[in-house]
């Protein structure tokens, strides 16, 4: 199965994970839910994938390509992001960690 980066291998990777206070699992789960749609939406956007851990259902990690830094930078302003911002202080056991990446093989 191809992916995004197949075809263009200048687009940029990031992969955001982070992990649920204890207890707080179910409600990590429905805020990133809530963010797969808009970010849909917006200019530069090629995927969103949320995952969740297998063996640490605790974990969460977004797979995600964008055209350009510029664009997710764009992202991380929009009103939906702001508020996943506001609330994720609660919700998460430690830092969220986002790695940018290019493919390079």
């Amino acid at each position: 199965m191809p992916t995004p980066t197949d075809d263009n291998r200048e687009l940029l990777t990031v992969i955001a994970r982070m992990r649920a206070r204890p207890g707080k699992e179910a409600e990590l789960r429905a805020e990133l839910e809530k963010l797969v749609e808009p970010t849909s939406k917006e200019d530069g956007y090629v995927n969103y994938d949320l995952h969740q851990g297998v063996d640490d259902p605790a974990v969460f990690f977004f797979y995600e390509n964008w055209e350009t830094d510029e664009k997710l930078g764009a992202h991380l302003q929009t009103p939906h992001l702001v508020h996943f911002q506001q609330v994720m202080g609660d919700l998460l056991d430690g830092e969220l960690v986002i790695q940018k990446l290019k493919r390079i093989a």
